[in-house]
């Protein structure tokens, strides 16, 4: 039942302290700013690792051609390892639980394309069909390099999307010829990818580009993606691979510079849980800057029961209980923590909604956000906490005997 001459007194009592009752709510405060604002740049950096994971398969793993280091079956140092279209097609086809691979053979070369009147340079990057998968493109028009393109050495490509606003401006790009270096290839896609630099990108077949540039089946890169496979799967896929291929070019399976084989699957792993050790850490930061705050209120009321201890014992005196004692220091307490936990809570949310209008954000930091319902929780801590550290001071005001509490000064 609201007792209004109860908060009068609790109101007449904060007025009476106001800046020592500010100073300790805006401790509470404090903590509460403090704990959202870490809770959201934690989540910002797990939404940063995501994305920078999230534009290409994380499960995936990536083979590069090497040098030799160690001596191995009579072949010095320094020989070099050449992956070829064979490598590309052992790990297509004869390692088990792949469901998508590609490779790419000098995709990081710069080509001058040209459309009618329109010059520009974007990366030419030849591959095989599945890539757009392994990248994660979306087609926004036409399609992907297919396998009939792949096995006919079709001239064809797909364009990212500002390839297409360079070259055609707002005319339609399917079914028309763009010039790559003297050669002409037929658009049959355009893909949006907004993984960085991976949109400026025009993708044509491996082997027609292979043809092209001298016939040889040489590639640099092969990216397979491991499915539902388990991190320990993804690991004996990687072995087997390097075990393949350590026979076929006679070098040292344990020598790691002859092929450079990289599983995203444990690097993923590895970076999602360093990112969740560091939101347990600042969750921990914020709970420990929370705890100072009760600390704080708890202090305050011990000093207003200590302060009022004459005034308790005349009111005992005079009839009241034990439970209208309690029941007044800890409704003090709670509604100081209370309105410092929401003022905190709200200025938490206002400063990441202002990093979010602003677009504070880098390639490991994006989108930063705050769990609502876990800063609901952390505010109704908080009230408990605040009536805990009302709890004992207002237990040691119930027992103040009126004849003692007269003799206080």
């Amino acid at each position: 039942m609201f007792d209004i001459d109860k908060w009068q007194e609790i109101f007449g009592t904060i007025k009476k302290n106001m800046l020592r009752t500010i100073l300790t709510a805006f401790s509470v405060a404090w903590g509460i700013f403090i704990l959202i604002v870490l809770l959201a740049a934690g989540q910002g950096l797990r939404n940063g690792a995501q994305s920078q994971f999230g534009n290409d398969a994380a499960n995936s793993i990536w083979i590069n051609g090497g040098q030799t280091s160690i001596p191995f079956e009579g072949y010095k140092p320094g020989k070099q390892i050449q992956l070829t279209n064979n490598d590309f097609y052992y790990i297509k086809n004869d390692v088990n639980d792949v469901d998508n691979t590609s490779a790419v053979y000098k995709g990081w070369e710069s080509k001058v394309l040209s459309y009618k009147k329109e010059h520009v340079a974007f990366t030419f990057r030849p591959v095989a069909p599945d890539h757009n998968k392994l990248e994660r493109a979306k087609l926004i028009a036409g399609r992907f390099i297919n396998e009939i393109d792949f096995k006919e050495f079709r001239k064809v490509c797909a364009i990212g999307l500002p390839v297409k606003e360079a070259l055609f401006k707002d005319e339609d790009p399917l079914n028309k010829f763009i010039d790559a270096a003297g050669t002409q290839y037929k658009v049959v896609g355009v893909f949006n990818d907004p993984g960085r630099g991976d949109n400026d990108r025009i993708y044509v077949p491996l082997l027609t580009a292979q043809r092209i540039n001298g016939g040889k089946d040489y590639v640099n890169t092969i990216w397979a993606s491991t499915g539902n496979a388990s991190i320990e799967r993804s690991q004996q896929m990687s072995e087997e691979i390097r075990q393949h291929l350590s026979k076929k070019y006679h070098f040292d399976p344990k020598d790691l510079n002859a092929v450079g084989i990289y599983n995203n699957n444990i690097e993923y792993k590895r970076i999602m849980g360093m990112l969740d050790g560091i939101k347990i850490f600042v969750f921990i930061i914020g709970v420990l800057t929370l705890i100072a705050g009760v600390v704080g209120v708890s202090n305050i009321m011990m000093i207003i029961v200590k302060e009022r201890t004459r005034e308790i014992g005349v009111r005992k005196a005079l009839g009241a209980t034990p439970y209208s004692i309690v029941s007044l220091i800890i409704q003090e307490s709670i509604f100081i923590t209370f309105v410092a936990g929401y003022v905190g809570l709200m200025l938490g949310i206002g400063l990441v909604e202002l990093m979010r209008y602003l677009k504070v954000e880098g390639d490991f930091f994006k989108n930063p956000e705050v769990d609502i319902s876990i800063a609901i929780s952390a505010v109704i801590l908080i009230i408990i906490a605040g009536a805990l550290a009302g709890l004992f001071p207002a237990i040691k005001a119930a027992r103040v005997e009126p004849i003692h509490a007269l003799r206080e000064d």
